[in-house]
């Protein structure tokens, strides 16, 4: 497991039209993580619109976030545990290795 410290690190993150995001760990592990579960419902109800969705995930807190209003500041932003993440997301290959 990648450790900093105390806290799981997440480098990058890509966005599924599905709701699964690939999610780049530190030590080089590569998880596919489904949000679907929490699209719509209290914070996460911004989540329904795909594009906003899709627009706003990105790496905050050493994490899956997405940011709120577009600033990137780490304090306004919706993220997910990197332990949750690591532990409940599938191993996959790399997605990018498909696109070339």
């Amino acid at each position: 497991m990648p450790v900093i410290g105390d806290a799981m690190e997440v480098v990058q993150v890509i966005p599924q039209d599905n709701y699964k995001i690939a999610v780049y760990f530190v030590d080089g592990a590569i998880k596919s993580y489904d949000v679907s579960h929490l699209v719509g419902k209290g914070v996460f109800e911004c989540l329904r619109d795909i594009d906003f969705y899709k627009n706003n995930c990105t790496v905050l807190n050493g994490t899956l976030a997405w940011t709120l209003d577009g600033t990137y500041n780490k304090c306004n932003c919706l993220d997910i545990d990197p332990y949750v993440i690591y532990d409940n997301g599938e191993s996959i290959k790399d997605p990018l290795l498909d696109i070339a």
